[in-house]
């Protein structure tokens, strides 16, 4: 048989982001639900909830199959967060499964190396902190999952997967071939992860990936032994080493998970679905606490509410995508990011000032910054006085949900694949701040500025929804536009379908112009979806904003969403609204 030409099919490896009007429907469901950015991993979550599994179980079932079918963006290479909404408690509680750069890491020593900028080179091997993904699933199953099914069960359908070959998505395939460069010149290992000719998988291509499928088996059987210590540890530490890194095995045996205690911040306005009742206790947005950004989100919040109170502004009766309500979310943000990109570290080791950034009386002075009519400039605040990716939503017929996000930072990491290991390695470290004195300067056994962030609302202590937008630092900027659109009224999917933008490129890896921007830059462009009226951004350009228009491809800086939300019908029933960004290949999914 002939084989397809696919060149003639898509003569641009690069997929086109809605070629042709469509609509995505939202997906109800009564028993559990699935959100994510890969159709396959999906199914992987779906087959733990028929099986007897929790929310906590899919999640984690979920996100081994998107190492598996994803792997340009999440891995066991990585690091993982999540969020969990216990039904019978009625309690928010976390997992923080973000790894810490090796002891022996430090300034002095990069700077012998080399380095001489503020940060740690993406590809510079150095940038490896230690794998946290395995420990976070371990302590997600451990904390928050079912005890109905073993680690091996929950493990298997990404096993499978992996043994039998995943054929190839759109997107997933771009990546593969814009980092094929990256990959090839990283380890010398690189095979592991190509097809069998050497090159990188096209669209509906079947990758297998036996080593990656034993590194899995190696977690299923023997837990955080299996991969942190022993002959995946051993692979991990030759390759770091071998690239002047200073890993030990000893940094891989230490790696730990921790149970957190989420950061929220409530907002009693006319928000509220039940406003009018003096009663309503509002809704409050959940957040990791740092080292994570989620912190951003909750400032930008506090920010924009006080900026309603100051100038009898409702953001929600004002023009959607309109120039003064993207003008007032930019503004906000940027305050955000001024605070958190200075602030934002590893807690265990330097003091963050959490309560003081979230205070209303710190958020008033900081709306009070803000200038309606122009873009302002901007510099962290001093609240005290005396850090690519996927996302994923699961929730199950008992009311449990999750909200759950794993990465290996830019694309592919750093492209290093440990021998016989089947993954990258992450390059997280670059999130460290190589200024001596900095509040997130480099330190051995400190975990750096993450980007990473899942997202939860809650009305009171019932769940509200789970959601998370993928990429880098549009993520704290993706909570905020999801949640107003939200608040809306959007339903599930529209919700995420709306255009949104993004303060700064991102990660260099992106895809878009002046890319080797600082990723994060408060004063940075912003980039405008295709679909927001282009005379706003003229009039937003008049302002003082930098504006860009993202076009085709270059939409992927908008990132990628997933939302579950709770609804109740006339009747009482429980269903959950479930929807899945277009920017993706994935899908929700709910169980019969």
């Amino acid at each position: 048989m002939t084989p397809i030409d696919y060149s003639r099919l898509h003569p641009s490896h690069e997929p086109k982001f809605s070629h042709f009007p469509s609509r995505r429907s939202t997906i109800f469901s009564t028993k559990g639900a699935v959100a994510t950015s890969q159709p396959l991993a999906a199914q992987a979550g779906l087959e733990i909830l028929n099986r007897g599994g929790n929310a906590a179980d899919a999640a984690v079932a979920t996100a081994a199959a998107l190492n598996v079918c994803e792997p340009s963006m999440t891995g066991i290479g990585g690091d993982v967060f999540c969020l969990f909404y216990d039904a019978p408690s009625k309690t928010v509680k976390g997992v923080n499964g973000s790894g810490r750069a090796p002891k022996a890491l430090t300034l002095e020593y990069l700077r012998s190396q080399g380095i001489t900028g503020d940060a740690i080179p993406l590809t510079n091997l150095n940038a490896v902190t230690v794998p946290g993904a395995a420990a976070g699933w371990l302590k997600t199953i451990e904390v928050f999952g079912s005890g109905k099914l073993s680690m091996r069960q929950i493990l298997e359908p990404a096993i499978r997967l992996a043994r039998e070959g995943v054929p190839q998505h759109e997107l997933n395939s771009n990546q593969w071939q814009t980092a094929e460069q990256l990959i090839k010149e990283a380890s010398p290992n690189w095979k592991e992860m190509m097809m069998p000719d050497g090159n990188p998988p096209q669209p509906s291509y079947v990758m297998t990936h036996n080593t990656l499928a034993d590194t899995l088996e190696a977690v299923a059987e023997h837990g955080h032994d299996g991969f942190y210590k022993g002959r995946i540890a051993e692979a991990i530490v030759d390759l770091v080493k071998s690239g002047g890194g200073v890993m030990t095995l000893e940094d891989l045996a230490e790696c730990t998970a921790d149970v957190i205690q989420p950061i929220s911040y409530t907002f009693k306005s006319h928000h509220s679905p039940n406003h009018e009742e003096p009663s309503d206790p509002g809704l409050t947005l959940w957040e990791c606490p740092p080292n994570g950004q989620g912190i951003t989100a909750l400032i930008a919040l506090g920010i924009i509410e006080a900026v309603e109170e100051v100038h009898g502004i409702d953001v929600l009766e004002i023009d959607h995508n309109g120039k003064l309500y993207l003008h007032i979310l930019i503004e906000s943000l940027r305050l955000a990011f001024a605070d958190t990109r200075y602030y934002v570290t590893d807690p265990d080791v330097e003091h963050v000032p959490v309560k003081e950034l979230l205070s209303k009386d710190y958020l008033r002075k900081r709306a009070s910054l803000i200038d309606l009519n122009k873009a302002s400039i901007i510099e962290h605040g001093m609240p005290v006085q005396s850090s690519d990716t996927v996302y994923l939503a699961t929730a199950d017929r008992e009311g449990n949900s999750c909200s759950f996000i794993a990465s290996n930072y830019a694309g592919f990491g750093t492209g290093a694949i440990p021998k016989g290991c089947g993954f990258t390695l992450q390059n997280r470290g670059t999130g460290f701040t190589l200024i001596e004195g900095h509040p997130n300067c480099v330190k051995g056994g400190k975990r750096p500025y993450h980007t990473i962030i899942p997202g939860m609302v809650t009305h009171g202590d019932d769940l509200m929804m789970s959601f998370g937008v993928m990429g880098g630092f549009m993520q704290p900027q993706g909570h905020i536009q999801v949640l107003l659109n939200k608040l809306r009224g959007f339903s599930s999917q529209s919700t995420l379908d709306a255009p949104r933008f993004c303060i700064s490129a991102g990660l260099p890896d992106n895809g878009v112009k002046n890319a080797e921007q600082g990723a994060g830059d408060i004063d940075s462009e912003i980039w405008f979806e295709d679909g927001i009226d282009r005379k706003v951004i003229e009039e937003l350009r008049g302002m003082g904003h930098q504006c860009e228009i993202a076009e085709g491809y270059e939409r992927k800086i908008a990132g990628k969403g997933q939302i579950i939300q709770r609804v109740v019908d006339p009747n009482g029933r429980r269903v959950w609204a479930c929807g899945s960004d277009l920017r993706g290949d994935g899908c929700a999914v709910g169980q019969i």
